[in-house]
C-alpha cells in the first residue's frame, strides 16, 4: 500500500516506492512502513508486506526513539526552571550510581555509565526483574569518568525517566502522554500496544523462516526504549523536531538539543549526539533524529531541520531491514528531485531605525565584519567575504544586549557602546571592540591607536 495524496511528484513517489519495496525484500522483513513529512505535512507514505491495516496507522515498537521523547520532557523541566542542565542527577534523586553525572551528560550519553541494564538481556526480560533504580545497574555501573567521553547508556535514561517522575510527581508515561503526545496529536503513540499493531519477528539469517520475539514491559528502563508508535504519529513528531511547538517546546530549545554535546570518537566522525538527539553528516547536510531497535523491531527517524523535512521508517524484524538507509534514501530522493523552496521573503513591518543604522561594515582591528538585522531584533555578525568560526547570530535580551548563538561567540555578550551624548561609538563583543573604521581613534580601542595614524 502506498499513498501520494499530500503531494510529491509521480516520479518521486515511484522512486520512494522502489526504495521501500527494495528495503523490505532485501531486508527480508515481514513488513516495512515509511513516511516523508515536509513543511509539517506528510507528502509521501507507504507500506510493504504483512499489514493488518493502513500502513500509517499500524503500531510498531520504536525502541530508542523513546529517548528523544524523554529528552523533550527533561528540557521542558529545564525551561520551566525546575532544574539546570548542569545539575548533578544526585541533587534531585537518591540514586545508587551515577550521582555525579549531570543532567546534560545523561542526555548526551557522556555520564560514563554502563551501556546496558543489569541481569539478563533487558530488552527480552520483564522489567519486574529490575523493580528499583538500584536493580538497573550491574557490577561495574561506571565505565568511564563522567564527562570524559561518549558512551551510550540505556540505564542513564532510566535515571532521566525517574527524574521526570520525581519532579512531576507522576509516572513518566503519564507525563509524556499529557505534556507531549496529546498536545502534538500523537494519539497512536503509547506505553503499550493498541490494535492494529505489528507483531515482532526474528527472521532466520540463512532460511526463509521466522519465530516470534518476546514483547516485554521494560519497567524502569522504559524511558530508554519502551514506546510503540506509527508512521503518522512519528511524522508529526519529526515535524515538531524541525519547527517546535510553543505548547510543547520552543524552537530555540530544539536547536539546543541538536547542538553536538558529545565529543566525536577518533579517528574521524560522521555522527555525534546532542541532548537526546543523534546527529549525522549525510550528503553535505546535518541530519538530526534517532534510531531504535527492540527484539522484533527496528526504526529510524531523521530530519533535516534547515530544509523542514523528515523521514520515518519502521519494520518488524530484529535485524535485516536497513531502516536507517531507507530513511536517508527517502530524504535523498525527495530533496534531489524536489529541492526545498525557500520561504517567501517579506520586509519587517516595523524595523527599529536605530538598529537599521547599526547595520553594515564594522572592523575588528583591520578585519571587516558585516552586521545584519534579522527578524525579531536579532543580529548576525560575520567576517566580510569568507566563512569563519567567528560568524554568529545573536539573540536579543531584555536588557538591551545580545547573546551569541554559534561558534567562537556562542554565549558571549554583544553591547552597543556610546559616548556621553548617547551617540554610538563602537560595538563591544566579549571585550572585542568593533569600530566603523579600522582602529578608529575616537573609539575606546584597548591600547589606543598610534598618534601618527596610518602611514
Amino acid at each position: 500500500m502506498t499513498g501520494n495524496d499530500a503531494g510529491v511528484m509521480a516520479e518521486t513517489a515511484r522512486a520512494c516506492e522502489w526504495r521501500l519495496a527494495t528495503a523490505q525484500a532485501e531486508g527480508r522483513a515481514p513488513s516495512v512502513v515509511a513516511a516523508v513529512v515536509r513543511d509539517g505535512r506528510v507528502v509521501w507514505d507507504g507500506g510493504r508486506g504483512e499489514l493488518p491495516a493502513e500502513a500509517a496507522d499500524v503500531q510498531y515498537r520504536i525502541g530508542s526513539i523513546s529517548k528523544t521523547l524523554t529528552a523533550v520532557l527533561v528540557l521542558r523541566l529545564r525551561d520551566e526552571g525546575l532544574l539546570d542542565l548542569g545539575d548533578r542527577i544526585g541533587a534531585h534523586l537518591d540514586v545508587p550510581h551515577g550521582a555525579d553525572a549531570t543532567v546534560a551528560q545523561l542526555l548526551s550519553h557522556t555520564g560514563g555509565l554502563a551501556a546496558e541494564g543489569r541481569g539478563p538481556w533487558w530488552e527480552r526480560t520483564p522489567g519486574e526483574l529490575r523493580p528499583e533504580l538500584a536493580d538497573v545497574f550491574g557490577e561495574r555501573p561506571q565505565k568511564h569518568p563522567a564527562g570524559r567521553r561518549y558512551h551510550y547508556s540505556n540505564p542513564g535514561y532510566a535515571l532521566l525517566g525517574a527524574l521526570v517522575e520525581r519532579l512531576r510527581g507522576r509516572p513518566w508515561a503519564a507525563a509524556l502522554r499529557d505534556e507531549v503526545l496529546l498536545p502534538l496529536g500523537m494519539t497512536r503513540t503509547g506505553y503499550a500496544t493498541s490494535e492494529p499493531y505489528a507483531r515482532g519477528w526474528a527472521v532466520h539469517p540463512y532460511a526463509d523462516a521466522r519465530q516470534p520475539e518476546p514483547t516485554v514491559d521494560t519497567g524502569r528502563l522504559a524511558p530508554a526504549g519502551q514506546l510503540w508508535s506509527t508512521t503518522a504519529d512519528l511524522a508529526t513528531f519529526a515535524a515538531f523536531l524541525t519547527a517546535g511547538d510553543p505548547n510543547v517546546l520552543a524552537a530555540d530549545t530544539l536547536a539546543e538539543m541538536r547542538a553536538p554535546a558529545a565529543a566525536p570518537e577518533p579517528p574521524g566522525w560522521d555522527g555525534s549526539y546532542g541532548l537526546g538527539v543523534q546527529l549525522l553528516r549525510h550528503d553535505g547536510r546535518l541530519l538530526a533524529g534517532h534510531g531504535g531497535s527492540m527484539p522484533g523491531f527496528v526504526a529510524s527517524l531523521w530530519t533535516v531541520p534547515e530544509e523542514r523535512i523528515g523521514a520515518v521508517v519502521l519494520a518488524n524484524a530484529t535485524s535485516g531491514p536497513n531502516t536507517h538507509g531507507l530513511a536517508t534514501g527517502l530524504l535523498d530522493e525527495v530533496l534531489r528531485r524536489e529541492p526545498t523552496i525557500p520561504e517567501v521573503w517579506r520586509p519587517d513591518p516595523a524595523p527599529d531605525p536605530e538598529l537599521v543604522a547599526l547595520t553594515g561594515v564594522w572592523y575588528w582591528g583591520t578585519t571587516a565584519y558585516e552586521l545584519r538585522l534579522r527578524a525579531g531584533r536579532a543580529l548576525s555578525l560575520a567576517p566580510a567575504g569568507f566563512a569563519s568560526l567567528r560568524s554568529s547570530g545573536f539573540r536579543p535580551e531584555p536588557d538591551g544586549t545580545w547573546t551569541g548563538l554559534a561558534g567562537y561567540f556562542a554565549g558571549e555578550t554583544l553591547r552597543i557602546g556610546r559616548d556621553e551624548a548617547g551617540a554610538v561609538t563602537h560595538l563591544d563583543l566579549g571585550t572585542f571592540v568593533f569600530t566603523r573604521s579600522p582602529y578608529d581613534p575616537a573609539a575606546p580601542v584597548p591600547g589606543g591607536a598610534h598618534p601618527d595614524g596610518w602611514r
